[in-house]
């Protein structure tokens, strides 16, 4: 943990000179969020269990000290007297019920495994999404400021004009309202920023240096890549998947294991007894015993308990086997729903790009005709809106289409 806590510092409080990239941000989180450290507990425990679980193929040793005072002499005991016995006992054979539980705790480790794999790649996914706001909110105060800018210079010019005559008063206020809305677009904008920021930071969980951030990521179109090498990759590596596949694997193993009440129990037994005509085993009259077992129990009824956890456990993999099914259905239809979007967002790029030409241009030939006294305010005005509305619109044609991405990514455990 210090040297995580060294490696946050060196990367989020660099200067600007060593920008951070969201490789650098996910590296980052996964060091640093306390819920890695959760699931990493929980995958220990499953490794603990597996343990647990083998202990049952080994041989079991006991020692026991027994004393016993009895009220009266009997016939074939001293009043008082102890008993000291060690003893080895080794299940030979139990139905391969320690086999098939063996390998239900293996497969429950492989279940901790995939959601340790699973929120590594949902930590990522989030740390993405939270610099991709970042980025967005970002855009979004320089559209914002861009127009609070040109409303101030279109504002001023209007005061001029206003005093000499050539507009009237209602005109200006109509500057006016517009440069106010402005104003607090633009100061709405940096506020967003600055909570990006603090998201962003809490996905990281590490303080961010807002200045380090480099946004190079996102100068690039996203790529579009083969439906079917997507799905299949989906498919193959997918966390939640492989977590019921290994789920059913479990429930299969403890179906084998719960059969084993219908098989008899063949244990092999070695002991040692020692009787003793007295409490602390210092009387001159004692019994030694060495004694070889081998000892075979067969269980003929016990009220239906097998037959109930054999019935109970093939529910669970039905219901198992289903839940798959539909998972991957699901996931599926999300990837096929992904494509989608991110082909329409590739799409808006170019025309996200022409639109805001457009607008530009049409403000400056807008501009140039107010002057000359050919067009009216409540045209310029339009012509800043809509070059505005082209800006913002491009802005989040690219939050779109990364965010398309990204899930893409996360959909196929690309990160």
């Amino acid at each position: 943990m210090k040297l995580c806590s060294l490696t946050v510092a060196l990367l989020l409080t660099a200067s600007t000179a060593q920008a951070v990239n969201l490789a650098d941000l996910q590296t980052t989180a996964l060091g640093s969020r306390a819920v890695v450290e959760q699931y990493t507990a929980n995958l220990q425990v499953s490794e603990e269990e597996i343990r647990r679980t083998r202990a049952a193929l080994y041989p079991a040793a006991d020692l026991s000290y027994t004393a016993n005072l009895l009220d009266e002499e009997a016939m074939f005991e001293a009043r008082e007297n102890s008993i000291a016995q060690a003893r080895v006992s080794w299940n030979l054979f139990a139905g391969f019920r320690d086999k098939y539980g063996v390998r239900s705790a293996e497969m429950l480790r492989q279940i901790e495994e995939h959601k340790l794999r699973g929120l590594r790649q949902d930590i990522q996914l989030n740390v993405a999404l939270a610099y991709l706001t970042v980025f967005e909110r970002r855009a979004a105060k320089e559209v914002a400021n861009s127009a609070y800018q040109t409303l101030a210079k279109v504002y001023r010019d209007g005061e001029s004009r206003y005093q000499v005559g050539l507009i009237g008063k209602n005109e200006l206020l109509k500057f006016r309202v517009d440069y106010d809305n402005a104003d607090i677009t633009a100061k709405s904008a940096e506020a967003a920023l600055k909570k990006s920021v603090n998201d962003l930071a809490r996905q990281v969980g590490a303080a961010v240096d807002y200045a380090s951030l480099d946004f190079a990521d996102f100068d690039k179109e996203a790529p579009f890549g083969d439906r079917e090498a997507y799905a299949a990759k989906m498919l193959a590596e997918r966390s939640e998947i492989k977590a019921l596949e290994a789920a059913i694997a479990a429930t299969t193993a403890q179906i084998e294991a719960a059969r084993s009440g219908y098989y008899p129990r063949l244990d092999a037994v070695g002991s040692y007894r020692r009787v003793d005509d007295a409490l602390l085993g210092d009387s001159s009259e004692t019994d030694d015993e060495w004694r070889a077992q081998m000892v075979m129990t067969l269980n003929l009824y016990q009220g239906g308990a097998t037959e109930a956890t054999l019935a109970k456990t093939r529910l669970q993999l039905r219901a198992q086997q289903e839940e798959l099914k539909e998972l991957k259905e699901s996931l599926t239809n999300d990837l096929d729903n992904l494509l989608i979007d991110l082909k329409v967002s590739l799409d808006n790029i170019p025309v996200a790009k022409r639109s805001i030409e457009q607008a530009e241009e049409n403000l400056r030939i807008t501009e140039l005709k107010y002057q000359e006294g050919l067009q009216r305010e409540s045209d310029l005005l339009d012509a800043i809106t809509s070059l505005s509305r082209a800006r913002y619109n491009s802005v989040a044609v690219v939050r779109t289409m990364f965010t398309n991405h990204f899930r893409l990514l996360r959909m196929v455990s690309g990160f």
